[in-house]
């Protein structure tokens, strides 16, 4: 008896074993260019036309189906990443990688750089529905630069066991469900070695991850339903809306404001000194997160007498290094986009484009030669970080 149980041991043991082996042998990354077709996986519509309808609805609604199709995705795309890509070898591959997030199946296909959004090619699938569900874990230490693990094929991943489909057969996989899965294209390190998206690095510092609530439990909110049109009714179904930083509905309410003067009662000619406290109540990353070279929130005061008449209140300087940054100007900026556009003598655009004097919460992107930039593959060094982090709360006055 105990050599039988010995034996099953040691061929669970070796199961296990050539699983694992099988799964490192798979490429991730920068490595997984060209090494799957797009047949590999089915498209979106397939799954959305008769079984899973209401999800396939909501992730039309949502920016995963337009990760590849956004108009500002498009320009930086094509307008400035691909053509300085052909001016500095070196940034192929970067650019190359940008496919590797934003529509997957394209550059695993090797199909770099997709065809336009106007051609309608399957590049235009962005994160597809096939994309996620037969991602089986991540390379490395670490999830980022796409490094997730892609088993496309008869098996397909979710939350919970279940009946195969007729289409396919169905395995748990806890993976899916953890913030790591979606560490894999929310964190970014540029060929510089920098840090250019670090959405989930800045979840695993804070609060949020202490207390086990990960990116699906505000990104993808729960509901009673059914996950297949013929499926069991289920009450924690997962919805796939995937709000965020484009969703209005999402963004608004994110930084509770309370504002109190230091005197309540004023004479014509006094000071009043006036205190904001803004509160991020709402995200679990800093605020705001993502792509944060191109993205700013900004604080602006204003003050209406007895007659109706406004008074722009400017922010009052803090002191500290790298604020100029932080505190709306009239400056150009972003002068290497000239690269791209091959035009030496660009001058740059505006660089905040907001009433001058309100404060800024961004953290400032330098080119290699320390002029500030949107183009995150030719960022060489990073300002000041004044974002707003999980459930902090700055202090501005004017």
């Amino acid at each position: 008896m105990k050599k039988r149980v010995l034996l099953v041991s040691v061929a669970l043991g070796l199961a296990l074993l050539a699983g694992l082996t099988a799964q490192s042998l798979i490429k991730t990354g920068d490595a997984a260019l060209g090494t799957k077709k797009y047949d590999d996986f089915q498209p979106p519509k397939f799954c959305g036309t008769s079984c899973h309808t209401d999800f396939y609805q909501q992730w039309t609604q949502a920016m995963m189906s337009q990760a590849y199709t956004h108009h500002w995705d498009e320009i930086e795309y094509f307008k400035l990443a691909v053509p300085h890509a052909e001016k500095d070898k070196s940034l192929v591959g970067p650019v190359n990688g940008c496919n590797g997030c934003h529509t997957p199946m394209a550059f695993m296909a090797g199909d770099v750089p997709p065809p336009l959004p106007e051609k309608n090619s399957r590049a235009n699938e962005s994160v597809s529905c096939d994309v996620c569900h037969t991602v089986t874990g991540f390379s490395g230490d670490t999830p980022h630069n796409f490094n997730f693990i892609s088993e496309p094929g008869k098996t397909k991943y979710g939350p919970r066991a279940g009946k195969n489909s007729p289409e396919h057969n169905m395995v748990k996989s806890a993976f899916l469900g953890q913030a790591e899965f979606c560490g894999a294209c929310h964190n970014e390190k540029n060929p510089f070695g920098v840090w250019v998206k670090s959405t989930h690095l800045e979840w695993k510092d804070g609060p949020y991850a202490k207390e086990g609530a990960k990116c699906h439990d505000c990104h993808m909110t729960y509901a009673e339903g059914f996950s297949a049109a013929m499926g069991n009714k289920y009450p924690d179904v997962r919805q796939h809306l995937f709000h965020g930083a484009h969703d209005p509905g999402k963004v608004q309410g994110t930084v509770e404001l309370r504002i109190h003067p230091d005197i309540r009662e004023a004479e014509p000619g006094d000071k009043v000194k006036f205190t904001v406290a803004l509160f991020n109540q709402k995200t679990g990353h800093k605020f705001p997160s993502g792509s944060v070279e191109d993205r700013i929130v900004w604080m602006h005061v204003q003050a209406v007498d007895a007659a109706g008449k406004t008074y722009h209140l400017p922010v009052d300087k803090k002191g500290f290094s790298g604020e100029e940054y932080t505190i709306g100007s009239d400056v150009l900026a972003y002068q290497d986009m000239g690269i791209a556009l091959n035009d030496p003598d660009f001058k740059g655009v505006q660089r905040d484009g907001i009433p001058l004097g309100d404060r800024i919460f961004r953290m400032p992107y330098f080119d290699p030669q320390g002029r500030m930039t949107i183009m995150q593959w030719n960022t060489k060094t990073q300002g000041v970080d004044y974002r707003i982090g999980p459930r902090e709360t700055k202090l501005e006055t004017c």
